[in-house]
């Protein structure tokens, strides 16, 4: 549920890269060692959020290898604590609000280069989404839960 007014959200997107074997793509923050997470980032003025879904994973993951499944049906929206807002925000959210995209990858791990744009992910790994929630940051996982059931049946 978001809280405040939607301007006090950066739109973002996020991304579910799930491997043939229903496993999805994490990775470590650089930033933040122990800080896993899937895929995500702003979405640039004049971009849509499927285009950004498509540069991001190019960023982060270092791919193009997936096929899109399926788009998130609403907004998720989190509140980042104020001790972790990046102080690139100077103070203009208080949060993000995500359009999630489900995608099928179709490459192999060789195809995947964390270190082809900037550095988001200090290392990555595939595993089954219910190993997820004890692994991300306490203040996304209701976010990841409200991703998890809408994309149920691709993972599972």
């Amino acid at each position: 549920m978001m809280l405040g007014r939607p301007e006090e959200y950066r739109k973002n997107v996020g991304l579910m890269l799930i491997a043939s074997d229903r496993r999805v793509f994490v990775g470590c923050r650089a930033n933040q060692p122990d800080a896993w997470q899937m895929p995500q980032g702003g979405i640039d003025k004049g971009e849509s959020a499927v285009e950004a879904a498509c540069r991001e994973l190019h960023e982060e993951v270092g791919t193009t290898k997936a096929l899109l499944l399926r788009e998130s049906l609403r907004w998720i929206s989190y509140e980042v604590p104020a001790e972790r807002r990046p102080p690139y925000w100077k103070g203009r959210w208080r949060g993000q609000a995500q359009k999630w995209f489900a995608l099928a990858f179709t490459g192999s791990d060789a195809d995947i280069d964390i270190h082809a744009h900037d550095k988001e992910f200090e290392s990555w790994r595939w595993i089954g989404a219910h190993e997820l929630a004890g692994l991300i940051v306490p203040f996304k996982r209701a976010v990841y839960d409200a991703v998890f059931e809408e994309f149920a049946d691709l993972i599972s």
